[in-house]
């Protein structure tokens, strides 16, 4: 029995239909960090064979959403602060790359709709939900690079996102004077488009407005590591 938060689609197959259910299982933290996957409870729970969660594992294995430790089998990942500074560079890469390759389709709607949602962000920041602000902040971007006409690298982008939100609620939430910047530099963006500017140009200002991003979260982090250390000293 698929669980409530989860359509039953049978279009899909059994692996797919398991993969879909243990996968919003962690993302919803049903099943937190370090939790089992024991095969035979979850195929018993789904009234599937063991087959398919088995093959769903692997999938999810191969996103870096579960582990295998021998001895022990699959568990849900834990949160590794590694790798969410390596999620954050290879998003960085990918949506520059998409967000050029987005340009030359970017017309009218995409543009008032993408300023729309800067200047709801903007709006935020008077009383900060970083939750908010960090849901306007994917809206935005999705708005600039949905037009790629390349599905595999949207398909690679979006998975790379979907990783960014299991590891992490959000980043504003720890570097809230980052969120102010973050509006002023979509802005710019904006009106580069507007301009006519080159893709390749776009391409090297979106990858470096990510990056700056998870370098300040990076000092932030490996400043509190100093600290904590120094204060146990």
């Amino acid at each position: 029995m698929a669980p409530d938060n989860v359509h039953d689609d049978s279009r899909l197959s059994k692996a797919e239909q398991a993969y879909e259910w243990i996968r919003a299982r962690i993302r919803s933290r049903e099943y937190p960090p370090g939790h089992r996957l024991v095969l035979s409870a979850i195929a018993e729970e789904f009234a599937i064979s063991p087959v398919p969660v088995r093959e769903a594992i692997r999938q999810l294995e191969a996103e870096g959403l579960v582990t295998y430790e021998r001895n022990v089998g699959a568990r849900v990942s834990t949160l590794n602060q590694e790798a969410y500074f390596e999620t954050m560079e290879t998003i960085a890469l990918l949506e520059g790359r998409a967000t050029a390759l987005s340009v030359p389709h970017l017309g009218p709607p995409q543009i008032a709709k993408a300023r729309e949602l800067n200047e709801k962000m903007e709006a935020t920041l008077a009383d900060f939900d970083p939750k908010a602000f960090t849901e306007l902040n994917w809206k935005f971007h999705r708005t600039l690079f949905g037009c790629c006409p390349n599905s595999r690298l949207l398909d690679l982008l979006y998975t790379e996102w979907e990783r960014l939100d299991y590891f992490r609620d959000s980043t504003f939430r720890f570097i809230p004077q980052r969120a102010q910047s973050s509006v002023q530099e979509h802005e710019q963006l904006i009106k580069l488009i507007e301009a006519g500017v080159e893709p390749s140009y776009v391409e090297r200002k979106i990858r470096d407005h990510r990056l700056v991003t998870s370098t300040t979260y990076r000092t932030i982090v490996n400043s509190t590591i100093v600290n904590s250390t120094n204060d146990s000293a």
